[in-house]
């Protein structure tokens, strides 16, 4: 079995003192069995080739039943296992589970991935959904719903719907939260790299935080 196979690896390996050091790095919201990344997938790689099938068959089952964990690794392997396997696959429903993702065990090491890749790649497969999907996320009252809207489109690069995300940093411009003041500067700093005079202009003429305005013209 693919959980259990997973959690006997990190048991296996697990590093008291790396753990105390990566949740004290998290503000101590999660626990940790100790593993660092390049350890943690390798492991996680070992156990899908194990249960092929199961993984294939099973994935989205799989995936919330990981998350119920309380370990951080088992999270991160739940959000990276969704992508592996459905990433060209999603189906319409699928969004309910990025969404549960995003508000389960939330902080802005999962949210991030989970923005970028998972809600980011579902839009790309279902673009008749972005304004319905988008507008409910902008219109919560989560800041990590809000974070993942305006975080969605990293990546994109030429594809990115200018349009949208301006509308995104102008409606969370006044925002005095850390974490979505920081995604506004990210996804400017990024589409800059494609469209550096559009954005440019758009900074000079809004009024954003010290901190959007200095994350988005750092590269400029």
């Amino acid at each position: 079995m693919f959980i259990e196979d997973l959690k006997r690896a990190f048991e296996a390996h697990a590093d008291k003192q790396n753990a105390f050091h990566m949740k004290a790095y998290m503000r101590n919201k999660f626990e940790f069995y100790g593993i660092k990344a390049g350890l943690r997938r390798e492991l996680f790689r070992k156990a899908i080739a194990n249960n092929k099938q199961e993984v294939q068959t099973d994935c989205r089952i799989l995936v919330r039943d990981i998350y119920e964990s309380p370990y951080r690794e088992m999270h991160l392997c739940a959000m990276e296992l969704f992508f592996r396997i459905h990433r060209r696959s999603f189906s319409p429903e699928d969004i309910e589970l990025i969404t549960y993702l995003i508000r389960t065990h939330s902080w802005w090491d999962t949210v991030d991935y989970i923005a970028k890749n998972l809600l980011g790649q579902y839009l790309k497969i279902y673009p008749e959904k972005k304004g319905e999907v988008i507008e409910a996320y902008a219109s919560s009252d989560d800041l990590w719903l809000n974070r993942s809207a305006i975080l969605f489109q990293l990546g994109y690069k030429n594809n990115t719907d200018a349009d949208l995300l301006f509308s995104l940093c102008e409606r969370f411009s006044g925002s005095g939260e850390f974490f979505i003041q920081k995604a506004i500067g990210w996804s400017l700093r990024e589409y800059g790299k494609n469209a550096p005079d559009a954005v440019l202009n758009f900074v000079n003429s809004h009024s954003l935080k010290p901190l959007s305005r200095r994350e988005a013209i750092r590269n400029l």
